[in-house]
């Protein structure tokens, strides 16, 4: 069964030889360059070349396909050329990362440097993000149309460009005829339809979304017009070479949704389905969304949308459907921190859950892979940031790590923790789950 055969099997509730494995397949699956960095020395693969920087929002790995396949991924994204910032991937200049890693930028990637050290990047005047000194990402700081209140009558938003779309056919043909795996592109609304979308004034969405429904009901008539536009014209391009289309939108903190089901259901949701219903009108793309949180109360509207969702959760209740809802097709995904009854294996290891499922599997990980304050070489990662830790070792009162790769850690022991300079999340740390 190739890896191609294997996720389409998976997503359609068919029997597969075993479970497909996603590792790189999107920005939400990535690794960090440094973490990469590490993994590639480690595992002897090109070790003292510099690691190439695809996406520079996350600072994000490229992986290379020697290094998925020693790990099993099954899945291969499918981005457009200009994957964060508007900048290009092309024309590609060496560059260092605050914590010394060699790595590999896209030419038109130009940060300035502020007096305390801080990156910043700017559009001609509009200053788009910035990275602290130390950090290791950037924070997106423009504000997007529902933080603006743009005036419908005036205001469009973007599409594909013709660059783009002449783009997409060529790479989706290389990466279907030159690897057997499932390629996954995410081509979902101009802006998220609901946390992307208040992105640089989020407090001013959400009084929109309450107080002003027709409003948010016009404003995303507009986007999802934008959007059945763009996704007609990728599916001009690629055609159904395409196995995967990726949705991403956060609907929840880590505790419980940021909205109610009713204004989900009367707003978000007919939306959504919009889009959707085109998708599976017109195509066999099989659809999956990444959305952070808890928010189990959501999925039985998710489900109506028909679309196979990928979440992160704090909640394990396994009260998914209701009568009449669609079915969601679940696979495990470990991403966060959570209480610990075992250390893994080796540095390079993740406990792998299953919300409902009775054991747990090791599943090797170069995100595990860094350094508490305490110096520890065992860890999770502790949000869903790739450079946010949680120390998994027993410390002492003393502070000192037991060597035993067997030890176990009491309930009670707390762990030391390291968070990089720029964690922005503090909500929505602690265990996550993803189901696809």
């Amino acid at each position: 069964m190739t890896s191609r055969e294997r996720v389409c099997a998976a997503l359609s509730r068919r029997p597969v030889d075993r479970v497909p494995v996603d590792f790189g397949g999107t920005r939400q699956s990535g690794i960090a360059a440094s973490a990469y960095h590490a993994l590639r020395e480690h595992l002897g693969v090109r070790p003292g070349r510099p690691v190439r920087v695809f996406d520079l929002f996350q600072m994000l790995a490229q992986v290379e396909q020697e290094v998925a396949d020693r790990f099993g991924a099954d899945c291969v994204g499918l981005y457009r050329p200009e994957v964060a910032f508007g900048i290009r991937n092309a024309n590609w200049k060496p560059w260092t990362l605050f914590d010394g890693t060699p790595v590999e930028v896209p030419g038109g990637f130009h940060p300035e440097t502020e007096p305390d050290g801080s990156l910043v990047l700017r559009q001609g005047p509009r200053l788009l993000a910035r990275m602290p000194r130390d950090g290791f990402y950037f924070d997106r700081l423009e504000p997007y149309p529902g933080a603006v209140h743009p005036d419908l009558d005036t205001w469009e938003p973007p599409r594909l460009d013709a660059a783009t779309l002449e783009h997409y056919p060529r790479q989706a043909a290389a990466l279907y005829e030159n690897t057997d795996k499932a390629l996954v592109a995410p081509v979902g609304p101009p802006y998220e339809l609901f946390f992307g979308l208040g992105q640089g004034g989020f407090e001013r969405w959400m009084l929109t979304l309450v107080t002003e429904p027709d409003y948010v009901r016009a404003l995303y008539a507009k986007l999802v017009d934008a959007w059945l536009d763009n996704l007609r014209a990728f599916h001009t391009a690629v055609g159904e070479r395409l196995q995967v289309l990726q949705i991403c939108d956060d609907f929840g903190t880590q505790r419980a949704p940021f909205l109610s089901e009713r204004l989900f259901c009367e707003l978000v949701l007919p939306a959504y389905r919009r889009g959707l219903d085109w998708v599976h009108a017109h195509t066999t793309w099989k659809i999956v969304l990444h959305s952070d949180g808890a928010i189990f109360p959501l999925l039985p509207a998710i489900s109506e949308m028909a679309w196979t969702s990928s979440i992160r959760s704090r909640s394990t209740r396994p009260a998914w459907s209701r009568a009449g809802s669609r079915p969601l097709t679940a696979t495990g995904w470990y991403s966060g921190a959570g209480p610990a009854t075992r250390r893994p294996p080796s540095p390079l290891a993740v406990r792998k859950t299953s919300p409902g499922k009775r054991g747990s599997i090791w599943k090797s990980s170069a995100a595990a892979a860094g350094t508490c304050s305490r110096r520890c070489t065992t860890f999770k990662p502790a949000c869903h940031r790739p450079t946010s830790w949680r120390c998994l070792t027993p410390h002492g009162t003393s502070g000192r790590a037991l060597d035993s790769a067997s030890a176990a850690r009491p309930a009670s022991a707390p762990a030391a923790t390291y968070r990089s300079p720029n964690h922005h999340h503090p909500a929505r740390t602690g265990p996550s789950t993803r189901f696809t």
